[in-house]
């Protein structure tokens, strides 16, 4: 409804001229106008004008209000990009690109390093017990702490490595050919919190496809005794020779 009494406005000059031009062109008067016919014309020459010059001022208007605010919508689009909030970090550009070994040491040169243990108080613990009792069992395995799932087990389904890749074991029992064996975790007090207990079926799983052993020493609850009749199952006996 307000695009038709637009259309009605702008045309109203517009009738006015096609009826001048109509009446300069064929030498009609004013009074000719009760002809219908010469009414009609008129109209219709009216309205096509109406409507040009509707369209005309309209696209004034839009190319008017988009230089008035070309230099706001700039000045705005400009400022997101310099000053982002903590709820959309940008990374610098010299993070995103690759990093080659010439960058990788100068950046670590210019860093500070600190002693991480490899095992917290109750896992070496765990650790010094397991490993006197493996040796005692058969000097030739070893037992290894912390170590990459994607060190010990391969796959040919690359989203499959990449689902263990990263994660780790606590203890892992090798044989003389340092061939992985058996997998020892240590569950503390907090071990079950979070999504810990479905990382660990994760890591179960790819274990047991590889015919990797998997056993649990939980804190507060595994004995020493209990520990050493377990190694005593899963180590072979020394050969004979």
């Amino acid at each position: 409804m307000h695009y038709r009494q637009r259309s009605v406005l702008f045309a109203a000059p517009g009738l006015i001229i096609g009826a001048a031009a109509l009446g300069a062109s064929g030498g009609i008067t004013v009074a000719d106008f009760d002809k219908p016919e010469l009414l009609i014309a008129a109209l219709l020459v009216g309205l096509i004008i109406g409507m040009a010059v509707e369209q005309l001022l309209s696209a004034m208007r839009k190319q008017a209000w988009r230089e008035k605010n070309r230099s706001r919508w700039e000045e705005k689009h400009s400022n997101e990009r310099v000053v982002l909030g903590p709820w959309l970090p940008m990374p610098a550009a010299e993070q995103m690109r690759p990093v080659d070994a010439t960058d990788q040491l100068r950046i670590v040169m210019r860093s500070h390093f600190t002693i991480q243990p490899l095992l917290n108080k109750s896992e070496a613990r765990v650790f010094r017990e397991l490993d006197r009792v493996v040796i005692g069992c058969n000097p030739s395995w070893q037992v290894m702490a912390q170590v990459s799932l994607g060190e010990i087990l391969r796959s040919t389904d690359a989203d499959a490595y990449s689902c263990i890749n990263s994660k780790r074991v606590d203890l892992l029992l090798v044989d003389s050919n340092c061939r992985p064996r058996h997998v020892i975790e240590y569950q503390g007090g907090a071990h079950h919190q979070g999504t810990a207990a479905a990382r660990d079926a994760v890591k179960k799983e790819a274990l047991r496809r590889a015919g990797i052993g998997y056993y649990e020493v939980v804190a507060g609850q595994t004995t020493p005794s209990e520990l050493r009749r377990l190694v005593e199952k899963l180590v072979d006996k020394p050969s004979v020779t």
